[in-house]
Formats: structure tokens, sequence, C-alpha cells
């Protein structure tokens, strides 16, 4: 371990955000450089807790307290190795993911937690600006080819991990550039994509190769995959979103979160001087109050949003961890990410029973209700109705699973009673040779269950391909994180 009485005499420190007149005007990521000295001292703050329950918090097993320790004694190269040894992608995960390792702690039982994730995302920054991440090509192949579908973090996780293993992978993604809902959907001042072009730089040099602009189902079919690879590997996300049928949807000014953040992706990108749908001089109203919804307020508050309203129809959650959400479950809480610092209003237990238009069809407001929870479901409460201006509705109530589309319809692949593609205990669906991992089989989670579904089905279809492997062995898709 590190500083034996660490824990005793410092406490939690995280980086400072830059100030929010500054940030606002560029979509740079919004924290300040962290003091290594200030990093070396919380590294201190990991206990010789005997049962590091840190690990069972986190999907990957990430080995926490090993590069804790290693990061408190400067030995920087070794703890990369270690943290490489479990997490593909630690530079996404550190910036992105909500850290249930950290609610895991258990130093976090009566204090606050060690800073896990700002000493994962400090390591990893670190190794790459030492030079210590390399491509890690096969030292021989294995004649077996495999397709991934899908290049967001479980297919990048599969595709590295199989090429690493010999195998030659191709990454079929339909946008135009790779990366998923990390290049289109998580906006650039909560990760810049520099982080992500250097890991598919990376990977290309370990022998993936990414076929962008392709659908498969549309420019290629299920069948041409088959008979062309040896494995297949769903790994497309759930990307069919949640829609609101009410009065007045067909509104022009009502749209998805995910048609409104990847066009400002797209212009950080470079693809235009100005976005097609802008917030700039509206009021907004954004209804879902999760992390998606969040990513919307600090995308309109940088587009120039007249006012910013995120509206939730569950109640505002607590400031302390509720009694039926014990350690070391993640509790819901009432959290402050950088965007809600940076501005607009947060609405609770309110549902959208109308939007407004004008005699254009464009929208003019919302009617909202206060709602409460009776007979297993949300009833809206007597004279409560009420009016709110807006010109631009943004809809980031989440993802009911994949598409069932074309693709999934040549496949021919069963699924699921809640609409993802089924598979078994080795991440094998019905059809033989085809897999899936993440999001298209687990539904809606989190990135660092998408990394270590993407690790696990690696090691699964290794073992389909080659009779055995040395992959990391694979958790089973029934697993549960430690969540209410």
């Amino acid at each position: 371990m590190a500083d034996p009485r660490g824990f005793l005499k410092a406490g939690r420190e995280t980086p400072t955000r830059r100030p929010v007149d500054v940030r606002i005007r560029d979509y740079r990521e919004v924290y300040e450089p962290f003091d290594p000295e200030k990093l070396h001292t919380q590294a201190s703050r990991c206990m010789d807790c005997g049962i590091p329950f840190c690990h069972s918090g986190c999907p990957l097993g990430n080995l926490i307290p090993e590069w804790n320790d290693l990061t408190y004694r400067n030995d920087w190269k070794e703890a990369i190795e270690r943290l490489h040894a479990t997490n593909n992608f630690p530079e996404f995960t550190g910036r992105l993911c909500p850290a249930p390792c950290e609610t895991a702690c258990v130093l976090g039982i009566n204090q606050d937690p060690v800073t896990i994730k700002q000493i994962e995302v400090s390591i990893i920054d670190r190794a790459w600006d030492e030079g210590w991440v390399q491509a890690q090509p096969p030292s021989r192949l294995s004649g077996k080819t495999v397709a991934v579908i899908g290049s967001g973090p479980a297919g990048l996780a599969v595709a590295q991990q199989l090429a690493r293993a010999g195998h030659t992978v191709a990454v079929y993604e339909r946008a135009d550039r790779a990366g998923g809902l990390l290049r289109y959907g998580i906006p650039e001042f909560k990760m810049e994509k520099s982080h992500l072009d250097r890991r598919i730089a990376q990977m290309e040099a370990e022998g993936v190769k990414f076929r962008t602009g392709v659908e498969v189902g549309i420019d290629i079919t299920a069948d041409d995959l088959r008979a062309r690879y040896d494995a297949v590997v769903i790994a497309a996300g759930a990307t069919a979103w949640r829609d609101l049928p009410v009065p007045g949807r067909d509104a022009d000014g009502v749209y998805q979160a995910m048609e409104f953040l990847p066009l400002a992706n797209r212009m950080c990108e470079g693809d235009f001087d100005e976005v097609p749908v802008s917030a700039a001089g509206k009021d907004v109203i954004i209804l879902g109050g999760g992390d998606t919804g969040a990513d919307c307020l600090g995308t309109s508050l940088r587009q120039g949003a007249r006012s910013v309203t995120q509206l939730e129809i569950m109640p505002r959650p607590s400031n302390e961890r509720p009694a039926g959400q014990p350690w070391p479950t993640y509790p819901m809480l009432y959290r402050v990410s950088s965007a809600h610092e940076e501005g607009g209003v947060r609405e609770y237990a309110v549902t959208t029973e109308e939007f407004l238009k004008d005699e254009n069809g464009n929208l003019r407001g919302l009617v909202i209700s206060e709602v409460e929870f009776k007979d297993g479901k949300f009833e809206p409460v007597a004279g409560s109705r009420r009016e709110l201006p807006a010109q631009l509705a943004l809809l980031a109530m989440g993802f009911v699973g994949p598409e069932h589309g074309a693709m999934i319809s040549q496949f021919g692949v069963e699924l699921d009673p809640r609409g993802n593609v089924a598979r078994n205990n080795t991440y094998a669906t019905n059809i033989e040779g085809v897999f899936v991992a993440g999001d298209a089989g687990r539904g809606q989670s989190l990135i660092v269950w998408a990394i270590a579904e993407g690790r696990s089905a690696a090691a699964a279809v290794d073992a389909f391909l080659m009779g055995s492997t040395q992959l990391p062995a694979p958790i089973p898709p029934t697993a549960r994180p430690l969540m209410v």
C-alpha cells in the first residue's frame, strides 16, 4: 500500500474546473491540470482495506490499489502496465466513467473516497506524454478473420484484443469516422477527440482495419460478412432512442439529443463553420436529467442559448446516500456536473404533455405538469399545468436498445424480452459464429461495461476460433453492477 496513514492525514481533492465564463467560450476539456504533488497525496489515501471492494465496483476489475501504490511511489511506467492489464482505454474511462469504483471504495463508508478516477487518467496521460503507449502487433497471425460491427468502446475493445491475439480484424462503422458515440455523442468539452484519434492510430498500427461509411445490412449484407469472415461480433450499441409521442411532437424545433449533439462535434471536427441546428438565442428545453441531458446543456450554453431548462420526471435525488442504496452500491444522488455548474435551470417531478406550435409549425413552447408516483405510475398533479417558452426542445430520455433494422433482420439473431440481441454465457448468439458485445446485447449502460464486455467477448471469440484462449477470462453477460 501507499502511506498507511495517508487517508487520516489528507482529504479528498480533485482538479479545479476552468472558470465558467472562460470555458463556455470554447469546447476544450473543462479541467485544469492537476498538481503532481497533490496527485501524490491523493494516491496516499488508498488504504490497506483488506478486501478492496473497488475491484467489484469496477466491471473491468481494475487493479486499483496496485496502481494507486505505484503512483504514490512515482513508478509511473509500472502503473500504466497494471492499468493496461485490465483496461484497453483508461483515457476514456478516466474522463467519462461515473466511477462506480469510488462509490465502492472502503474509505467511502464514512469518509470521502479515494480519487480513483483522477489517478487513473493521470497515469494514462503521463504514459502518452512519455511515449510508453506503443502499438502491440502480434508476433504471428492466426489465419483467422473477424468482422466487428460498430466502433464504440465495446467494438474497439473487441477489435484490439483479437488483433493482438493474431487475428485479422476489420471494424465496420456506418459513420464517416470511427469512434461511435465516443466520436459523435460525447461533447468535446468532456473528452477531446485527440484521445480517440491516437488510440485508433495505435490500433491501425496493430493491424486493425477500419471500414468507415459502411452500414451493415445496407452497404454490405450479413451473408456477405459471414461468408468473408470466420466470426462476426455485433457491437453496434443501443442506439434506438426513446421518443415522446405527445401532441405537437412534429413541431419544427423538436430534436433527439443524438440529432443535436453530433452536429456540434462535427463542427469541432471542422466539417462546417456553423451547426445546422443551433441553440443560439433560443429558449432551450431538455427533456431528461441524465448525462446526455447534461451534454445537451453544456453544448447549448456554448452555442449561446438565451435560457436552458432541464426537465426530469423523477423526484430530485437526495444529497446523501439513501438508506435503500447502501455502500457499496452506486447511489442515486443529486450531482452537479460541469455543465450544470455553467448555468441553466433543473426541474424535477415534471412531465411534458404537449409541444406547442406557432402558425408556421415552429415550436413555441411546452405544456408541462408536475407529477406524483401513484399505483405504480406517474400521475399529473391536478392544477399544475403550465407553459414554458421554447424554440428548441431536445429529447434526452435514453435509449431502448439496438435498432431493429436490416442488420438485425439479415443476421436472424434472436432478441431477448427487452429487445436486445440475445446471447449465451460465451457472448454467442443463436447464429453460429455470430457474437454480441456491449449495449447491443446488454442494453444502454456505462462505457466501463462496454469495454469489459468487449474484452470478455474477444476471449470467447478467440476460444471459438482456436479452441482455447489466453485472453482474459470473460465475465458472464448476466453480470450486473453494484447498482440498484
